[in-house]
């Protein structure tokens, strides 16, 4: 005697049906503070201190790829580091040097011809990092 799969059916359309109920009483749309942001708008993460003057993520604008905006981005922290040194300062700045000195500065890191793969990102950063230590040594006497 052959049993049929209608009820077993049913059961699995209420299941389906049923199941995501709980979670749409728990969706709520988020209210908005006296501003007018949202929560999320408003839930700006403060930098901390020891990062104030760490250089930003470029803009997406700078360049095409992010190959390119990491290598842009490690010549801005090795040019920042170069003239803490040279100047002997041991202030942020950050603010003294711009993403276009960056790009400027690409024939005095460019190692090779391809637009696409114009330095190697990886020498940058350690060039960056070393400068770095350097400042960061020299501000610690």
């Amino acid at each position: 005697m052959a049993r049929s799969l209608a009820p077993v059916r049913s059961l699995c359309l209420a299941a389906l049906v049923l199941a995501p109920l709980p979670y749409v009483a728990l969706a709520q749309t988020p209210s908005t503070n006296p501003s007018g942001d949202t929560p999320f708008n408003s839930m700006a993460i403060a930098r901390d201190e020891k990062d104030a003057c760490r250089v930003p993520k470029p803009p997406a604008d700078l360049a095409e790829t992010a190959y390119l905006r990491n290598g842009y981005r490690a010549i801005l922290r090795i040019l920042i580091a170069e003239e803490a040194l040279a100047s002997e300062t041991c202030t942020c700045l950050l603010d003294d040097l711009t993403w276009d000195q960056a790009l400027d500065a690409l024939p005095r890191f460019q190692t090779s011809d391809n637009p696409r793969l114009p330095f190697k990102v990886l020498d940058l950063y350690a060039q960056a990092d070393a400068l770095e230590a350097q400042v960061v040594e020299a501000c610690a006497e």
